[in-house]
């Protein structure tokens, strides 16, 4: 990995979509640290420590990459992105308009893209307006509370996700990897030496010790199911094109064990969001209740087996939209293939549908268990400072082989004779 990683600044174009990545990330954490106009930062970082950070507040400020904290202009995040793609992927299921849009091919991502951005727009216009309420209802950091000054302070939140928005598309279009989860591994790794801190002064020395063996060894087990795989074989017999006589042969389809990736982590983090977003609007106080103690507490019975559930759920959601099985036997038999023992067409759809649901059970549920293992031990020892132990574990490793396997496969392309060595 790391020598895949020393070729690809031998190539010119790669090496510039890595520093062009590499500056993006830097811009990125820039503004984590850029406090937003009219805030009292050393107030609110007193009060903040003062109060434990917990609950909806450490929630938020994970994903933040700290820069809650501070109030900064990139607090809400990416989070609002990946709430609004996570509802138009939803609607795309119930509105005929969107699934016409989605099989249009290029034409209709541009329009999906586009409505996606406006609903990150409003999600951030609500989300801001609710911060800068509850913070200064409960730190009273904002140092002149009017009108003028809240629509400032809104507008430049707003804005400060628009901006984050358009960083992650820069990332897709014109750097390495997926700039949604390289921004959201940058916002989770920034927050692992805090983090690693907090557990040493609660747990003690044997007790971190005790969970930085675990964290290894759920760092090995997710790289080994990422590389678990069923391949169905795939025969072609020989046909004739035009003129010329294509040569069979036989291939595979290589079927993930973990087809989703980490995606059902992020996605099952964002629905859990849901309330935290609720509750920075709605400052009731049996709601806030409802929201501290069981949905963002770690702790909670209630919070693991919702998360546990919304994994295994995303885990087969975003499977069936990643890979269609009636598609897929079609484009076989398009091309003069079939699957020994199963009869082209409706069939084999079904066969893989079948096969892919098979593994996609034991795939959904390891990453559920991965996800809640660390907080089974925070929770039995009462440790409060890593609140998203798993998850943040998951995120971290899952993000870096995806990004990896897309810088191998770049250097692949090209024929780099230095990597493809036998």
């Amino acid at each position: 990995m790391l020598r895949a990683f020393v070729n690809a600044f031998k190539i010119p174009d790669l090496r510039k979509k890595i520093l062009f990545t590499l500056v993006i990330i830097a811009i990125y954490r820039l503004g984590s640290h850029v406090p937003a106009p009219d805030i009292n930062v050393a107030k609110l970082q007193q009060d903040f420590a003062n109060a434990g950070g917990g609950g909806i507040l450490s929630f938020i400020n994970l994903f933040s990459g700290g820069a809650l904290t501070q109030f900064a202009v990139f607090s809400l995040g990416i989070m609002p992105y990946i709430t609004s793609s996570i509802i138009m992927q939803l609607l795309t299921v119930v509105i005929p308009r969107l699934e016409q849009w989605q099989q249009q091919g290029e034409i209709g991502t541009k329009k999906i893209t586009q409505w996606t951005r406006y609903m990150t727009v409003t999600l951030a216009l609500l989300q801001s307006t609710g911060l800068v309420f509850l913070f200064n209802s409960q730190f009273g950091v904002v140092r002149v509370f009017d009108a003028p000054r809240v629509a400032l302070i809104v507008l430049a939140l707003t804005a400060g996700t628009a901006m984050i928005m358009w960083l992650a598309e820069l990332i897709t279009l014109r750097g390495i990897g997926n700039g949604m989860s390289i921004l959201i591994f940058t916002s989770v790794i920034s927050r692992l030496p805090s983090e690693g801190t907090g557990i040493l002064k609660q747990a003690g020395t044997g007790k971190a010790v005790f969970l930085l063996l675990l964290g290894i060894a759920i760092v090995v087990a997710v790289v080994w199911m990422e590389q678990g795989q069923r391949r169905i074989p795939v025969q072609y017999a020989k046909r004739v094109v035009g003129r010329r006589m294509t040569q069979g042969g036989s291939t595979y389809i290589p079927l993930k064990v973990n087809q989703s990736g980490v995606i059902p982590i992020i996605f099952a983090a964002s629905v859990l969001y849901f309330p935290t977003l609720l509750g920075s609007v709605y400052h009731a106080q049996w709601f806030q209740t409802v929201v501290n103690k069981w949905i963002v507490n770690q702790a909670s019975v209630v919070y693991m087996l919702i998360y546990g559930l919304l994994v295994v759920f995303f885990a087969y959601f975003y499977t069936a939209i990643a890979f269609d099985p009636v598609r897929t036997a079609d484009d076989i038999r398009k091309y003069g293939g079939f699957i020994p023992g199963i009869r082209p067409g409706p069939k084999t759809a079904e066969y893989l549908a079948g096969v892919l649901n098979r593994i996609t059970l034991p795939g959904s549920l390891f990453l559920a268990a991965v996800a809640l293992l660390p907080s089974v031990f925070l929770s039995i020892w009462n440790i409060s400072g890593f609140p998203f132990g798993g998850t943040t574990i998951l995120i971290t490793v899952g993000v870096a082989l995806e990004t990896m396997k897309q810088l191998e496969s770049q250097l692949t392309m090209r024929h780099y004779e230095g990597f493809l060595r036998t």
